[in-house]
């Protein structure tokens, strides 16, 4: 093997000569140790060996490095190892053969990240009953001076049809910001709502529902009015940020002289892949958040989160979107025993099963009682406050993102819940939820309550047509 190893070397070494860098750079350096050794004498054994070695490491190191790349387009890699897998052949390409070589392997899991697609056009809008995606973007406008009911109608078009294009993977028509090129769709969805505010300025007061009365206010409130409400609402979510972002840019640019942004909020979520198998997410707390959320394949899913379709409502379809931004007091969190979190939350925070027993889908036993005649989970618990059984049946779809804004003057992280509920009357849904929990949850000690928006979404539309068209054109 060594005698290979430097018949190979002796081969290469004068087309290696002129390379620069890497295993090059490391080749002219054994050339020129050996050539001003010859002017001495013979090279010793040992000197003669440790060349020898280097060499045949070199070769070993180039082919592992050029493998990956050899004849494998960027466009290619997003069609067979999604998004996530081709960010991450290019980082192990710039670390080295042995970065290039664990990504090769990635697991089958991550495929398709890039290529997978949600369709805009439907009879909800996209963005509700689905996963939340990994990069998310909320952003709320507010219409320009003069800005009447046509233009609002215009840039609802222009909306509609930009969103279509995009979330089926398809080149935006007119000017693009070329940011998410060659980029596979991602499970783009876009969703689009109305602020109360909208139908005054607009002059639709009275298709205003009733569903969309101001919050009542809440004792843990300290809500910043600036990021809070606004005439128009946009939720993106994607599983790639280049591609969350590219449309975030496209819908801002898009509203030039119609409205402008109010206020603009970004999450996340863990990527898809990331583990072994399909896993409930975790919030920042570290503890396993929407176990109990409605599922799309409940029996009254729909009439939890849509809207009934009822002759002449424009809302059919629909649903109500409560935002808000919920700061987790996390240095305060992070000071508690495991088994105080667990007892404040009513889980086991490893598995997320209730501390009554089970697993984490083994329904909360709330009656039980320990041996020693405490109940097993506490009656200030969150899932015990929150739970449908002790709010008359009510209940909402949580669909949230994670936010991390840097730090606050006193060092600790400005982060938590981007906080999103969907139901078909937020009275019945989100309010009555809140109240309870405003008097009672143990975990509303370690949350601020900072941001807050209520929003009708329309129903979804079909190819041709834009959201809200039934409301503006009715």
């Amino acid at each position: 093997m060594a005698e290979q190893a430097k018949q190979a070397g002796q081969t290469k070494r004068p087309g290696r000569a002129g390379r620069t860098g890497g295993a090059g750079q490391a080749g002219g350096a054994g050339q020129a140790k050996q050539t001003g050794r010859a002017g001495q004498g013979k090279p010793t054994e040992q000197h003669e060996r440790a060349v020898e070695n280097e060499r045949a490491e070199q070769h070993e190191r180039a082919a592992r490095i050029e493998r990956p790349a050899h004849g494998i387009s960027r466009r290619r890699l997003l069609g067979t190892t999604g998004a996530a897998g081709a960010a991450g052949l290019v980082a192990g390409g710039a670390a080295g053969a042995f970065g290039a070589e664990a990504v090769r392997d990635a697991p089958a899991a991550l495929a398709g990240v890039g290529s997978a697609t949600v369709p805009f056009h439907g009879t909800h809008q996209a963005g509700i009953a689905q996963p939340a995606q990994a990069h998310g973007h909320l952003v709320a406008f507010d219409l320009a001076p003069g800005a009447d009911r046509k233009a609002a109608a215009a840039l609802l078009r222009r909306w509609s049809a930009t969103a279509a294009e995009l979330t089926a993977g398809e080149a935006p028509k007119g000017d693009d910001t070329g940011i998410a090129l060659d980029a596979g769709p991602s499970s783009l969805t876009v969703t689009f709502g109305f602020g109360r505010t909208f139908f005054d300025r607009t002059g639709l007061t009275a298709k205003r529902p009733a569903a969309l009365e101001p919050l009542p206010d809440f004792t843990a409130d300290a809500l910043d009015r600036k990021r809070s409400d606004g005439d128009l609402w946009i939720q993106i979510g994607a599983d790639d940020s280049l591609v969350a972002f590219h449309a975030l840019r496209l819908l801002q640019k898009q509203a030039a002289g119609t409205a402008r942004v109010r206020w603009q909020m970004n999450g996340f979520n863990r990527s898809p892949g990331a583990t072994a198998r399909p896993l409930t997410g975790r919030n920042l707390m570290g503890q396993i958040d929407g176990t109990n959320n409605p599922k799309p394949s409940d029996p009254d899913f729909a009439s939890r989160v849509f809207v009934p379709d009822r002759d002449g409502d424009w809302m059919a379809g629909g649903s109500y979107a409560v935002v808000r931004r919920i700061r987790m007091l996390l240095d305060s969190w992070d000071h508690l025993s495991l088994d105080r979190q667990e007892k404040v939350i009513g889980r086991r925070k490893s598995d997320g099963a209730p501390l009554s027993g089970g697993t984490e889908t083994t329904p909360a036993d709330l009656n039980k009682i320990e041996k020693d005649g405490s109940l097993a989970i506490a009656g200030d618990a969150h899932i015990r406050v929150a739970a449908p059984e002790s709010n008359r049946g009510a209940a909402m779809l949580r669909r949230a993102f994670s936010y991390h804004d840097g730090f606050l003057d006193d060092g600790a992280p400005d982060a938590g819940l981007l906080f999103v509920a969907w139901q078909a009357d937020p009275l019945k849904g989100f309010v009555p939820v809140q109240r309870k929990l405003d008097r009672g949850d143990g975990l509303s000690r370690f949350l601020r309550h900072e941001a807050s928006g209520l929003y009708a979404v329309p129903g979804g539309c079909a190819p041709g047509e834009y959201v809200g068209q039934r409301l503006l054109e009715g």
